[in-house]
């Protein structure tokens, strides 16, 4: 009988954005990483996709919460829960017993002691017995497909929704990195910002983030790819009467201008201490794009143009770290995890 398991092995990647589960080399979650909460019993009431339907459109007496910002844990109890709750979503045909849970998680490259601590501590409260950590630009490298094991050098550019994690690799180790607590939350702040200052209209998180999906873009000029407007709707900030405007990509483009520059920026750093052997390997294998902000139009061309290396889109980048994490997951001594 094959109705129970007394362990279960899972690769998560803990996103600001998204949480993704692996388990048996598929991904079998893949949920926004929000939680509700009752604000009186702090009792879960969804979690995922449903609790972001009910993401800034609650009752006073229903938070809802997204306990990671910048890549990191900022609600410990918060993430506690949502682990929780997720993992629940892997064994849910298996409700007599909650299985002893091996883990691998993948966590930003510039996460402190206690960030790390944090991150450990939700797992094994959430049920994991033994909890591996390994650095997201790792992860991602290994599910692109790099051999990370290989005596060359690979760069991996990996931008999330809470920080961008940077990574020279070679012999399995990270050579050079750079974390960026910038990333898709900014872009998105950006846009909010632009749209109440240019166009006087309040719009929300949520929407922010529809305008950057639709019209968002790295270059003014995207020449055959460039999107139509996209329509917004939202009150006006100072009359509160209903406004209708429609935005193009070459406005967004402008807009997102300064926070492209300093994942630019940040990319030119970690070149900067790249070891030569290194640099000329990745000057010749290309560097790769991953992440949510992969998907932003223009963004590898205008690196590409910018830094005179080429850059390459991984073949499915909201997925890579987690594809990494659940290869790791079942090469667990081939590979070395934070302690």
């Amino acid at each position: 009988m094959k109705w129970f398991s007394l362990s279960k092995e899972i690769a998560m990647d803990l996103g600001t954005a998204n949480t993704i589960i692996i388990s048996d080399g598929k991904i079998v979650v893949d949920e926004p990483s929000v939680v509700a909460l009752d604000r009186h019993t702090e009792r879960m009431i969804a979690v995922g996709e449903k609790a972001k339907m009910m993401y800034e459109k609650t009752s006073p007496e229903i938070r809802t919460i997204r306990p990671l910002r910048d890549g990191v844990i900022a609600d410990f109890n918060a993430c506690e829960q949502m682990m929780r709750g997720l993992i629940k979503m892997v064994h849910k045909n298996n409700r007599l017993f909650t299985p002893s849970l091996k883990m691998v998680i993948g966590v930003p490259s510039g996460s402190t002691e206690v960030e790390l601590r944090a991150v450990r501590d939700s797992a094994e409260h959430a049920g994991g017995r033994e909890v591996y950590l390994i650095y997201e630009p790792m992860a991602a490298a290994i599910g692109v497909g790099i051999d990370v094991l290989a005596p060359e050098g690979n760069m991996i550019v990996d931008i999330g929704g809470g920080s961008t994690e940077i990574a020279v690799i070679s012999l399995g180790g990270i050579v050079a990195d750079k974390s960026l607590r910038t990333a898709g939350d900014d872009l998105t702040a950006d846009i909010q910002e632009y749209m109440s200052r240019q166009h006087n209209v309040k719009v929300s998180e949520r929407m922010a983030e529809r305008i950057k999906i639709n019209v968002g873009a790295a270059l003014t000029d995207l020449g055959d790819e460039a999107p139509e407007d996209y329509i917004v709707y939202g009150p006006n900030r100072i009359t509160a009467l209903p406004m209708k405007v429609p935005v193009c990509y070459q406005e967004i483009a402008h807009c997102l201008e300064k926070t492209i520059a300093k994942i630019e920026t940040a990319v030119l750093n970690a070149l900067e201490d790249t070891p030569p052997e290194l640099y000329a390997d990745i000057v010749h294998n290309g560097i790769y794009l991953t992440g949510g902000g992969a998907l932003l139009r223009g963004l590898a061309r205008r690196l590409q143009d910018k830094i005179n290396i080429p850059f390459h889109v991984a073949e499915d980048p909201l997925h890579s770290v987690a594809k990494g994490t659940g290869i790791a997951l079942k090469n667990i001594h081939n590979f070395t995890f934070l302690m």
